[in-house]
Formats: C-alpha cells, structure tokens, sequence
C-alpha cells in the first residue's frame, strides 16, 4: 500500500552554512570627480553634501536620479585628547562628537565605562599605541551585503601634491586578516590595515594605520596616513609617508584641513587622493537539507484522479505488471500535515517497487 505521508527522522534534516562573495571594485575616478567639471570639487552630482555637515555621501551617479546607489559615507574626527582638538578648529565639537560616536559604536568601553579609543594593533588590554584621529568609510549595505571578506580590502591612496595627487601611491591592505583578525569589538570582528606600498622606509615594515570593521561595513584610516615620517599625529605618532612631502594643498599638509576646514573640505581631499579601493564582499547562505527516503514500497502509487482509467491504472498493461509511478513534486508538511514547502524536480523520477531513492530538498534562508 501506498504511504501518504512520510516522518523525518532526526538523520534526515541537516544545516549547512555557504559564503557567496563578490568582488567590489570602486575605482577612484568614481570619488575623485566623474561626474563633475575638472578641478571643481562642489560641482560635482553624485557627491551629496548636507546642511549639518557631519559627513558627506557618494553615489554612482548623480543622487537626483533614480538609478543612484549609494556607495558610502565619508567622514572624519579625532578624540578630545587628540594634539588636533583645539576649540578655535573649524567644527572642533563635530569632529569630536564623530570619534566617540564611531569609537562608542566600534571599540565599546573599559571597565571603568570610558570609552575606549581606536587601537593601531588591536591589543586593547595591553594598552599599545592609539589612533586618536582619522577618516571613517561607512561603506552601504548594498555593497557590504553581510559582511566584507576578510583578508581582500585594499585602499590605493594618491600622495602627490594636489595638481597631481598620483605622482606617488600608498597601497593599504588588510593583509593576513583571514587568520588574524580580531574579536574584541562590540561591532563583531575587526583587521588591522597596514601600509604596504609607500610608506617611511625609516619605520618598521607594513606600519598599521587603521582598521576595517567587517560586519559593521566600515574603515577607519589613521591620520598617520596622511602626514610623512617626519611629521606627528595623534599623541607623538610618526606619519607613515615614503617622504617629507607627502599629501600638500598649497604648501600645507592634508592634515593641516583636519582642523582648519570643514569636514566636507577635508572629506573632498580625500576623495581627491583616492586612486582605487577594492573588497569582496560576503553573503551568508543558511540552508536546510531534507533527506527524503523513498523505499522500494512508498509512493508507487498515485493520487492523480487521471492515473486510473474505469478503476484501472493507467501505466499497466496486464495485472502482472508492477504498478509505476512519476514524480515531480516534493510536499514539506508540518505535524498536522500543513503544507510549509514544495519542492519541483527538474524532471519527472520514476518509482516502482524495484527502486529506493533519496530526494535531497535543500531550503535557503
């Protein structure tokens, strides 16, 4: 006789996790004025700026069209105790507000409840050297999906002067992140970026200057990285520049926009500098896999009204024929024989009492 239903057992379900990434190329003529006239950086579309000034979004075509995706956000600050804190700075409060909100959010607080500044190795009990001033890249869901793959960031910096900002290129990965990332983050897991083309030959090799936030889709890039090794940043931090020109607008350092412009300014050198930037990113699969056993007596027989012709089954062709069935349609019910899922085959299977079979119905979620 033919069953109706059939109960899993505790052998016939399984989950199963899947990454799926995809490569994210967002090259620098995308942020540095492909949409606007050349040399005038607030004319450009697909750079949105706002009335409080806080930070500055980037589209891949101008925001007003309907077809623009947001990219990410840029922005900087820099902690209270910070050499660059100074209550003449242009939207000195802002920047600061922005540091602790993105380090509150990112790094969480100590044991005494103060919150905790952005580490350079990771190493937050043992103290260590702290980035107390930088950019922060606040990449968009859209791109980041789940989470950015660990081990395949790559900022490409210009490090020439403003008229041609590309005279030099300072390269900054997460390199080795895969087996050496970090966990001590409210946000989830965490890498340390690294120079690793173009830095002070007179410091130690690949300096860190920064980090990237995996699950939490963002970048902090240490100010360190726009200053030469013969400057100081944050609290007597060395830049990490190949020479003593590096970033210059007019003769200053970038960093010198940090406290005298505002943030949107210092928002547009960056941008002005930025050569390439490139990620996979990661989408998390979740899935559940129903082993249906079919045995040689189960579903022989079927239901369809038209597989019987005057009470005789259509596919015999004498009584000593076994009875044969073809299946298209796998039913997932729930204990009180709900249907919760169907599963189609590809093609119809077919099933009489001298085969098993296993049907493998994968749900994702």
């Amino acid at each position: 006789m033919a069953t109706v239903y059939k109960t899993f057992g505790n052998d016939d379900i399984t989950s199963t996790r899947t990454l799926l990434h995809e490569a994210i190329p967002l090259t620098g003529t995308l942020a540095s004025g492909t949409y606007g006239t050349a040399g005038a950086l607030g004319s450009e579309p697909n750079i949105k700026n706002y009335a409080h000034g806080m930070f500055q979004s980037v589209y891949d075509y101008p925001y007003l069209s309907s077809s623009a995706n947001h990219i990410y956000d840029l922005t900087l600050g820099y902690s209270s105790t910070s050499i660059f804190s100074g209550t003449a700075n242009t939207q000195n409060a802002k920047k600061i507000n922005l540091y602790t909100q993105m380090a509150q959010v990112l790094m969480g607080y100590d044991a005494t409840g103060s919150i905790l500044n952005f580490d350079e190795d990771g190493n937050i009990t043992d103290g260590g050297t702290k980035s107390r001033s930088g950019f922060f890249i606040n990449f968009a869901r859209l791109l980041t999906k789940d989470e950015i793959k660990k081990g395949s960031f790559t900022l490409k910096l210009g490090t020439g002067s403003y008229a041609d900002p590309f005279a030099g290129i300072i390269t900054i990965k997460d390199s080795n992140a895969a087996t050496k990332y970090k966990v001590n983050s409210p946000a989830g897991e965490y890498g340390i970026l690294s120079a690793t083309v173009g830095y002070n030959s007179e410091i130690a090799s690949a300096p860190a200057c920064g980090l990237i936030f995996y699950q939490a889709g963002v970048a902090f890039i240490s100010s360190s990285v726009f200053m030469s090794g013969n400057a100081t940043v944050g609290v007597s931090r060395p830049g990490i520049l190949t020479n003593s020109v590096g970033f210059r607008d007019n003769g200053t350092y970038l960093t010198a926009s940090i406290t005298g412009s505002a943030i949107s300014a210092s928002c547009n050198y960056l941008r002005h500098r930025l050569y390439d930037l490139s990620f996979n990113n990661t989408t998390e699969l979740n899935s559940t896999i129903h082993f249906c056993r079919v045995g040689h007596n189960d579903f022989n027989y079927s239901s369809n009204p038209t597989y019987l012709s005057q009470s005789k089954i259509r596919v015999k062709n004498n009584t000593l024929d076994a009875p044969i069935s073809y299946f298209t349609t796998v039913g997932l019910y729930s204990s009180d024989n709900e249907l919760m899922a169907v599963a189609k085959l590809s093609e119809p299977l077919k099933k009489d009492p001298t085969n098993e079979m296993v049907v493998r119905v994968r749900l994702d979620y």
